[in-house]
């Protein structure tokens, strides 16, 4: 077979245990896929005897696919190979000849070979393959040596019916469910590190994310908002475009602050955010809403706070984050490329009207009597009425 594309093997961890649902599963991957790729012309995604492959022309520069094939929720790893026929000659060839490229460009002076044989019809069995080719490279690398515990290069040989593979390198995917493929949910955005990692974490599981912002102009400012939008651009990048809900939620704070209990400020703000989320979410067809709170984290995540919170609303609320060590959320953010927008120093409403000593236990029947004092049906049509909208996209 003369080389003339390049090939790369995507494989897949959770999808692969659907039974019954792979093939839509499968389906919804590879469509995910395609549209990632089709910025670049001439790319080929086909599932072959098991396998997921893409094939592109070869001035495509690896880097370019494999940026984008890693941030595809579904793959668990990929690996850039050489396709060639299922021949042992030809094999053994492409092996000598991937093995010289590679000492060309690092230090290598051990290596292993692992052959797989998927075609039971091939004639010579895997151990056998394995050794013929270790010994075609021997012969060839003159300098190289084998050593089958820690080898500098592990060379991975897959003989296939028809056609066969040979790749180094299993580049890590985000591994999860494809997305797309567990309905829609609602993020309540902040400009904060936990609620972008929420919306991050449900995506994985397959779910497209959309997002309610709440801001307090002109308490908070014009570019708060920008740095909302920044996090949602990085959030897209791996959720497919995001569309915001942005909500003044001042008129509701300011009545909060002159007609109810100081201490109970947090926990009754946090509820018409609930509310208003619920709105947005049945507007948009979501299914379910989605916050980065965390237990015990702050006076309004208390076991007895969130309790309180939820009957606000009837949609189930779903929260990611809720025993995860801050540390951890932290570390997850910097691997998706939100921390350092979180960290940038601009406000946002929860900072507005802050009780002196919020409740951290607050009672469900003095939340529903201080709401009382409100109108808070007018309120939240009013606020849903003024919601304005914005699409964001994946940043370039």
């Amino acid at each position: 077979m003369e080389e003339q594309r390049n090939t790369y093997i995507v494989r897949y961890g959770e999808v692969a245990l659907k039974g019954d649902n792979k093939p839509y599963f499968e389906r919804i991957l590879m469509e995910r896929m395609r549209k990632l790729l089709k910025k670049y012309p001439g790319v080929e995604i086909r599932r072959e005897n098991g396998l997921v492959l893409i094939r592109t022309p070869r001035e495509l520069p690896a880097e370019a696919v494999t940026k984008e094939l890693s941030k595809v929720f579904g793959v668990d790893s990929l690996s850039p190979a050489v396709e060639v026929d299922s021949e042992l000659e030809a094999i053994g060839a492409a092996a000598v000849k991937y093995m010289s490229e590679l000492m060309a460009r690092r230090e290598i002076k051990t290596f292993k070979v692992e052959a797989r044989r998927s075609d039971k019809s091939f004639p010579v069995q895997s151990p056998e393959i394995g050794r013929i080719i270790g010994a075609k490279i021997l012969k060839a690398c003159k300098t190289l040596k084998v050593d089958v515990h820690q080898p500098d290069c592990r060379l991975f040989v897959q003989v296939r019916q028809g056609n066969s593979f040979i790749y180094e390198e299993k580049l890590s995917g985000r591994g999860g469910l494809p997305l797309g493929t567990n309905g829609r949910g609602l993020v309540l955005l902040s400009g904060g590190i936990d609620s972008p990692v929420a919306a991050y974490m449900m995506a994985r599981r397959g779910m497209v994310v959309e997002a309610v912002h709440f801001h307090s102009y002109p308490y908070t400012s014009e570019r708060a908002w920008e740095k909302v939008k920044e996090l949602a651009g990085i959030l897209a990048e791996y959720c497919g475009r995001i569309r915001i809900t942005s909500i003044n939620l001042l008129p509701i704070q300011e009545q909060i602050a002159q007609h109810c209990p100081e201490e109970l400020t947090t926990i009754l703000v946090r509820r018409f955010m609930m509310k208003l989320g619920q709105r947005v979410a049945e507007d948009r067809g979501c299914l379910m809403l989605i916050t980065g709170e965390n237990l015990g984290q702050v006076a309004s995540q208390t076991a007895e706070a969130l309790t309180v919170t939820d009957q606000a609303v009837d949609l189930p609320v779903m929260r990611p984050l809720i025993a995860m060590d801050k540390t951890d959320i932290i570390e997850l953010a910097k691997d998706i490329g939100t921390f350092e927008t979180s960290i940038q120093p601009f406000e946002d409403c929860c900072t507005v009207f802050l009780p002196r000593h919020p409740s951290t236990k607050p009672r469900l029947d003095r939340v529903l009597e201080a709401e009382s004092r409100l109108e808070g049906e007018a309120l939240i049509e009013q606020a849903f009425e003024a919601r304005e909208t914005e699409l964001v996209l994946p940043r370039e």
